[in-house]
């Protein structure tokens, strides 16, 4: 058996078409796995899914909004049409919304929650019955620093990733006699499309990450190739309700 070969396995990515969702599933990719990107944006997920198919698997990319329980119904319906079975979920799709606490409309805190926390819940829930007949499955929730930290400026985004790390050890829970494990991992600082609006909002995030990061950078979605791989694969079948930093020491740095 070979530990990190995902080969014939049908993982889901939401988000998967930019930033850390698109690295993971390049490693996935590079893993063997065939890839299904859900995500709103169709141009992004044409340009992800040539980028995939170099890796040689078959890849899908469907329309969803994540955070609807009828779009992500329509979506699974269609990725066991095109390939009947799922194994591997990542719940990464998320938005933040930056504004002091005091700031922020109900609305926005909703928006922010609904798009990170209860998309996780209604995706893995979607996908369970066919992990479950499928024998076993893998669920990789995305947490952030801010499932450990607080944050003045992110106070929705900080309470949904708390909340993930929380779900995570539910399911977990839940669906262990199933032969489903469910981890979650917790980016550190990476280069993406939402961080790029984090460095223009906060003066001096640059320093900041670098000077409290042990490897004394930012990360790249290249960087979350190795724990969607990992994760997704019989490596990790004695590891669930997990949650792992991924950040380059950040975490565990006091000065």
């Amino acid at each position: 058996m070979k530990l990190f070969d995902l080969s014939g396995k049908v993982a889901i990515v939401t988000g998967g078409n930019g930033g850390i969702g698109l690295g993971m599933a390049e490693g996935l990719a590079e893993a063997g796995a065939n890839i299904v990107i859900a995500a709103r944006n169709q141009e992004k997920s044409a340009q992800a899914v040539r980028l995939l198919k170099k890796h040689g698997t078959k890849v899908l990319a469907l329309s969803c909004d994540v955070a609807e329980p009828e779009s992500v119904k329509a979506m699974v319906e269609s990725v066991i049409a095109h390939f009947g079975a799922i194994h591997i979920l990542v719940n990464n799709a998320g938005i933040n919304i930056r504004k002091p606490a005091e700031d922020l409309s109900f609305e926005e805190w909703r928006k922010v929650l609904s798009t990170n926390l209860d998309s996780a819940f209604i995706c893995s829930q979607a996908c369970y019955p066919h992990m479950k007949s499928a024998g076993g499955g893998k669920i990789l929730n995305n947490g952030s620093m801010l499932s450990i930290f607080g944050s003045s400026w992110g106070a929705p985004y900080s309470a949904s990733k708390g909340g993930m790390v929380q779900l995570t050890k539910s399911l977990a829970a839940a669906w262990a006699k199933d032969n489903i494990q469910v981890n979650c991992f917790l980016p550190g600082f990476i280069e993406t499309p939402l961080t790029e609006t984090a460095r223009a909002q906060i003066p001096d995030v640059d320093e900041k990450v670098v000077n409290n990061t042990m490897a004394k950078r930012w990360g790249q979605p290249e960087d979350m190739k190795g724990i969607a791989i990992f994760l997704a694969s019989s490596a990790s079948d004695f590891i669930t309700a997990t949650a792992i930093p991924v950040d380059g020491g950040f975490s565990a740095l006091l000065y």
